[in-house]
């Protein structure tokens, strides 16, 4: 519960110290596999120095993990959980003191899904970025695809 205090204090601090600033942009795209089913490709852009985290951390008292949430639709099936691909670094972190999973660059994240129609899916990415002395507030970024 400490952690967690002193993390959300340290977070706000440095959402008002670095208010304007934004080292990860995101770009997304989609592309036809197979009849009906689609690859949803969400590339952060990161800046030298900075990272973001995996989906797949093993506790929930380091960093938020990158996740992906989705508008809810009946023409849509999720296939498995998202992939992540790109300059991956695992190991100990002496910022958070534990074992982490991040990326640097221009990592990928892929989500698989299958279509019964056309239709445009909605939905919003979480993410936290550090470098190795600060990390700034969680932030969600929205998205959108349209798929035939």
């Amino acid at each position: 519960m400490k952690k967690i205090l002193l993390l959300s204090v340290a977070f706000s601090a440095a959402g008002l110290a670095f208010g304007q600033l934004n080292p990860v942009k995101w770009s997304f795209q989609s592309t036809q596999v197979s009849p009906g089913e689609y690859d949803l490709v969400f590339t952060a852009h990161i800046q030298n120095g900075w990272y973001i985290y995996s989906q797949f951390l093993d506790s929930d008292e380091g960093p938020i993990p990158t996740s992906f949430n989705f508008e809810k639709k009946t023409k849509v099936e999720l296939i498995g959980k998202a992939k992540e691909k790109g300059d991956k670094h695992e190991g100990y972190d002496e910022l958070f003191m534990m074992n982490i999973v991040k990326f640097s660059g221009e990592p990928t994240f892929t989500q698989r899904v299958k279509v019964t129609g056309e239709t445009r899916l909605t939905g919003y990415l979480e993410f936290m970025t550090c470098d190795n002395q600060r990390c700034l507030p969680p932030t969600d970024v929205e998205f959108a695809f349209s798929l035939k």
